[in-house]
């Protein structure tokens, strides 16, 4: 399916949501009930610290933001493109919320003529990495995992939650500019090259493309709106308040 990015759409990455970091909860909560309300909306991954496609007891602490996210996609559009915390999502969420694992990105959409690639962007990790993320996202694996898991009273699950909720998401990487120039190359060919996953608020002008890669809500709250492109910046951010 082709997608057109909408003006006014609300792009969200990272918000890592647990019992530990709810600030998401309000947020949708904000979405459902009118207050914030975009055409679209875009989530690109690592939207929950924990949730595994298959794995139910996942579910559990995290099923009041699922029945938010499927209240908002049957009044307007939702596009989730799956991270390495949250994958195998067409198990937990119904078909009317745009669902896309790591295999089918960067997804490819337009926006006023522009091509716009959307990544959480965990897509080209070295070859250790691709092989972790095959072997994290096997059925099989995770079918064995959930029995296990169950079998030893929710322990693994338990440990998994306590290892990621102690990462530090906010952190500056000075090398940053120049990993993703390498990174890239002219691999590419777009307008707008969007990502998250490593949490940095930056945008910057590539040989081929503008690259933006999107602050981590989890950090800060931000979230970001789509502008018109007469506007200087494609994206405008925003910082989300309960008192909105």
């Amino acid at each position: 399916m082709f997608h057109k990015l909408q003006e006014g759409a609300i792009i969200v990455s990272d918000a890592h949501y647990s019992s530990r970091r709810p600030e998401l909860l309000a947020f949708m909560q904000a979405i459902v009930r009118g207050d914030l309300n975009p055409p679209q909306l875009i989530l690109l991954g690592d939207i929950f610290d924990a949730l595994f496609g298959t794995i139910e007891y996942t579910y559990k602490e995290n099923q009041e933001m699922i029945d938010l996210i499927e209240r908002i996609a049957k009044e307007r559009e939702v596009i989730y493109l799956e991270g390495n915390h949250d994958f195998r999502l067409k198990k937990v969420f119904s078909s009317a919320i745009h669902i896309y694992p790591l295999a089918q990105q960067p997804l490819a959409v337009e926006y006023a003529g522009k091509k716009v690639l959307l990544a959480h962007g965990d897509f080209d990790g070295k070859l250790g990495y691709k092989v972790y993320t095959a072997v994290i996202r096997n059925p099989v694996v995770l079918e064995i995992l959930k029995y296990l898991d169950r079998a030893l009273g929710h322990t693994i699950i338990k440990k998994i939650e306590a290892y990621l909720q102690k990462k530090e998401d906010c952190i500056a990487l000075p090398w940053f500019k120049n990993f993703i120039a390498d990174r890239f190359g002219d691999r590419f060919v777009c307008d707008f090259f969007i990502e998250g996953h490593f949490h940095q608020n930056t945008q910057f002008k590539l040989e081929k493309f503008t690259y933006i890669n999107l602050a981590a809500f989890a950090c800060n709250q931000r979230y970001f709106i789509v502008k018109s492109l007469q506007a200087k910046e494609l994206l405008e951010e925003h910082q989300f308040s309960k008192e909105i």
